[in-house]
């Protein structure tokens, strides 16, 4: 079946994970990915050889590519990856702070000679400001975007367990440059889009900036509970398991007391009759929940939140992912005819049977691509 973005054609120099996914996800998409990679290859297949004996991020990231090593210091690999961009519909870039410009890939330049092209350059803190030239990860990333500060439990910040800011960056610049496509088919002009990993997170920490700064009430750490809503977080059965509950409006709190606490009073107890002074009494409401917990495992206390359409979730682990009723997953190639299972994108197209072309070995697409690319 034809993608989406048959015809298209990206040349990817990059590294690591935020550009990588979003040339992943044209990849996906159908349009044809030209990744660069330095003669060592990109730095993320040495990330571990846990994937089947290869790297979990680089199979993740990098399906459906083709890969050509070139040394973009050498003037004629230079040319090389020149041409290979005079044909292209989009550029990703995400070296080092101003690399690309030094090697003669700078955007402005390209789309000065290409005016159809569509730039992408993806960095740590953007283009302007005094800390533009700092490489960036995502760690760094999570601490330096207040990220680190609002996760974690109250005795110290914690660290999202996937690297959210890379993600983030490249889930920006796939919805970008898909914009900017559209826009090229009703103006035929191209154009420069920048990305960075600060900015793409600071973005989805936009409502614990504005608790902060109009409402002078920052969110607490506060491990599994929910900063602001009550009762939104963990909660322990008699058998010792625990049970992630969230309640949403009034509504849904009534009935929780009622059809699944036996607690009907509880309601209008002054501490817990609304969420705010349930947020501020949340020690002591923990305590009662799961003092109606108690005599119950885990099991019954399911049933009788599905009975009252109360949402709830297990605190699942790595095991429970991969056995996990909804989990979806899809095959991806590898080299010498070996497949991998990885968990299936996020979006289901009705009626269309997905297909993923498999990781490219370094450099598997050299010969190719250097004949096609010949000068003249």
């Amino acid at each position: 079946m034809a993608g989406d973005l048959d015809g298209i054609q990206v040349v990817a120099i990059e590294q690591a994970v935020a550009a990588p996914y979003a040339s992943c996800k044209l990849a996906d998409a159908g349009a044809r990915v030209i990744k660069v990679e330095r003669p060592e290859g990109d730095f993320a297949r040495d990330y571990d050889r846990l994937a089947a004996g290869h790297s979990a991020y680089f199979v993740w990231l990098n399906r459906g590519k083709q890969s050509i090593r070139l040394d973009l210091k050498d003037p004629a690999d230079a040319a090389l990856a020149h041409r290979m961009v005079a044909a292209a519909d989009v550029f990703i870039q995400n070296l080092i702070p101003g690399a690309a410009k030094r090697l003669g890939f700078g955007s402005d330049d390209l789309r000065a000679a290409q005016p159809r092209l569509i730039t992408c350059d993806i960095s740590g803190y953007g283009e302007e400001g005094p800390l533009r030239d700092l490489k960036a990860y995502d760690l760094l990333i999570q601490g330096e975007s207040g990220l680190a500060n609002i996760n974690g439990t109250v005795a110290e910040p914690g660290r999202v367990g996937v690297s959210v800011c890379d993600i983030a960056a490249g889930m920006t610049a796939f919805q970008a440059i898909l914009q900017a496509l559209f826009a090229r088919e009703r103006t035929g002009q191209g154009c420069g889009i920048q990305v960075s990993l600060f900015h793409a997170m600071a973005d989805w920490m936009n409502v614990p900036y504005l608790q902060a700064r109009y409402g002078g009430k920052p969110p607490s750490r506060s491990g599994l509970n929910h900063p602001s809503i009550s009762p939104y977080g963990l909660f322990r059965c008699g058998d010792g398991q625990g049970l992630l509950i969230s309640i949403q409006n009034e509504r849904e709190w009534r009935r929780f007391c009622a059809d699944v606490l036996d607690l009907p009073d509880l309601a209008d107890d002054p501490q817990f009759f609304d969420n705010p002074a349930r947020v501020v009494h949340r020690a002591a409401l923990t305590a009662r929940i799961e003092g109606a917990f108690a005599e119950r495992d885990r099991a019954s206390v399911i049933a009788r939140l599905e009975a009252a359409r109360i949402a709830y979730g297990r605190l699942s682990s790595l095991d429970d992912l991969m056995g996990h009723p909804q989990a979806r997953f899809v095959a991806v190639g590898l080299s010498g005819g070996k497949e991998i299972e990885c968990l299936a994108p996020g979006a289901v197209v009705a009626g269309r049977a997905e297909r993923y072309g498999p990781v490219p070995e370094l450099g598997a697409h050299d010969a190719a691509l250097r004949a096609e690319f010949a000068e003249g």
